[in-house]
Order: C-alpha cells, then structure tokens, then sequence
C-alpha cells in the first residue's frame, strides 16, 4: 500500500501479471474436464453417442498435457526471472586460447540476445593482445532475459586446435560465464561509507583499443571486498556503470546466501548454476557440444556459436521444471 492508504497500482499489475497465466491454465483444465463430463453424459443418449465417441478419445488425450501445464504455472517462480541480466565472461585455464574463447562466448551471446530482440550492452570490456577477452562485462535488457541465461553460469571448456597452433595438436581450455539479475535500487542499499571510489587512467591494450582518458573509475565496497571498474569515456557515465555493477554482484551475493541456506543438498544447487561447475564442452573438430548437467549431445556447433541456443536453453528449462515438479511430488 502506498501512502494514504492508497494501492500502488505497479505492484498490482506485476501481481496480476504473475497470476494471469496460473488463472489461464486453471480455466482451461476446469473447461476440458466440463468438456469430459459432458461428452461422457452424452454417451446415454442415442441420437449423440456416436458423436460423443468421436470427441472423448481426444479429448481424453488432451489431459495429461492440461494437467502438466497446470503443474507447470504452479512451480514456484524465481522473482528474477523478469530482470534483465548482467553477463560477466573471463578466460580461464589456457593463456590466449582461453581468452579467443571467451571472445567467441561474447558474440555467441550477443548474437543470440539480437534474434530474440534484445538489448545487448558492453559495459566493460578488456581486450588481450591477440584479440580475445581478458573480461567483458554485458548488460542484456528484454522480455525474461535472466529466466533463459541463468542456466549458463559456469565453467564453459572449449577443445579445438587453437590459431596460434602450427602443430595441429587439439588443445583444451576454459571460459567462465556468470550470469546475475540485475539489482534494482530497492534491492540494495550501499551506505556512502562502505565504500571507496579511485579514478584513475584507463589502460589498452594497444592499437585502437587505448583509452587516452583519465576517466576510468574503480569503487572497492570495503565489507564484502568487491571490486568493481567501468572505463568508458565518460567519468559519470563510469560512476554510473560501476555503482549497478557493484549493486547487482551484491544482490546476487545475497541470493546465493539465501539459496545456500535452503538447499536441502549439496547436488542439487551444484547442478543449478555454481559458477565452478564444468557444464559444457564445445569441441570443435567434431562440431560437437555437450552439456554435462543434462547429458545433452548436439553435433550443430557452427549454429550454436552463431547464436542458436534456443535447444540447449529450453532443455535446461525443461529439466529445472522436472526437478521442482519431483520435488512437490516427493
């Protein structure tokens, strides 16, 4: 309630929102049992049994898919599903290889965020000398953005022979992918003095990738140790920037406190996005990727580093909604 007693109508319309496609699920299963009922009473009646029997095997068979999509929009939701979602890609094991890779998540990523329409922001971004990604930091703004990229959190292992290679041999290196809600300001409430901002000059790593400014900005959120820097060109743009980076990393701290704390077991949050997880290989000689968390095996890897991810995503969704409908169930 607002002030005044007066209802805040935002908080109503997310509400409503939410629930509308509980009620749409709820009347469409209520409406094929009446369906049922009716055709089932229809069977004593001569003139339409026939009828009757021509529409109850379908309609019959309609109802395990009713049940399941009531099941469905009855799961608990992630409140974050909604928020846009902030993507910070860093190479792992495998010096400049691991660091063309993450390159090559980076545009697999914004690829794939451009043929669903949306918003895809560098806000950070620090190139190696061969061209790949020392990090990057993106901010992806569109219709349920953190509820289909959450599942890409972790460690991302690439096999391939890499450019730099003159023997041929395949080597194997890695990428790691965070994925975080964005914070909103009601979520986070940093006090002025926990808090120390340093400018300083932002560097390049040669060529057209020298930033000549003093603009860049790191802030240090001194009682949890974060360390957040934002180096466009534009000094309070980088305040800006740094500040909702720092909020958001904050609130998925948060998150995961409380998350830890719910998880009955170990395995189970493992297996929904800890960021040390191997949870995909991508080998390229094979023109193969697999996601180890489902055991899903795809040989359209071109397609997949151009940005088409929509399989692996929706089979990651399907077996979270499994997990969860097992854990009512049980």
């Amino acid at each position: 309630m607002a002030e005044g007693g007066d209802v805040d109508i935002a908080v109503l319309a997310k509400e409503y929102s939410d629930l509308r496609p509980v009620v749409e699920q709820i009347e469409a299963y209520r409406g094929l049992l009446s369906e049922i009922a009716e055709a089932e009473a229809m069977l004593a009646d001569p003139e339409m049994k026939e009828l009757a029997q021509e529409e109850l095997p379908d309609l019959r068979e309609r109802l395990p898919k009713a049940e399941s999509a009531l099941q469905l929009s009855l799961l608990p939701k992630d409140a974050a599903d909604g928020r846009p979602a902030m993507i910070e890609i860093r190479p792992g094991t495998g010096g400049d290889e691991a660091a063309l890779f993450a390159g090559d998540l980076l545009r697999m990523y914004q690829r794939y965020s451009e043929a669903r329409g949306w918003k895809f922001e560098v806000l950070e971004e620090s190139i190696s000398e061969l061209g790949g990604i020392k990090e990057a930091v993106v901010r992806v703004a569109g219709q349920n953005v953190f509820a289909r990229l959450k599942f890409e959190s972790g460690v991302h292992r690439v096999q391939r022979v890499p450019e730099t290679e003159s023997g041929g041999r395949i080597h194997t290196s890695a990428a790691t992918v965070a994925v975080l809600p964005e914070a909103e300001d009601v979520d986070i409430q940093i006090n002025a003095n926990d808090i120390r901002i340093d400018t300083m000059r932002a560097s390049g790593s040669g060529g057209q990738h020298v930033n000549t400014t003093d603009s860049a900005v790191r802030i240090t959120h001194i009682p949890s140790g974060i360390v957040v820097t934002s180096s466009e060109k534009s000094q309070h743009r980088n305040r800006e920037i740094a500040m909702q980076v720092l909020k958001t990393r904050l609130f998925d701290a948060e998150r995961q406190k409380v998350h830890d704390e719910r998880s009955a077991n170990r395995a189970e949050q493992v297996g929904s996005g800890d960021r040390s997880e191997r949870i995909r290989t991508y080998n390229f000689p094979q023109g193969r990727l697999t996601d180890h968390r489902i055991g899903l095996t795809l040989y359209k890897l071109d397609a997949v580093m151009q940005g088409d991810l929509d399989e692996i995503i929706d089979a990651l969704i399907a077996d979270h909604q499994s997990k969860l409908l097992s854990e009512m169930e049980g």
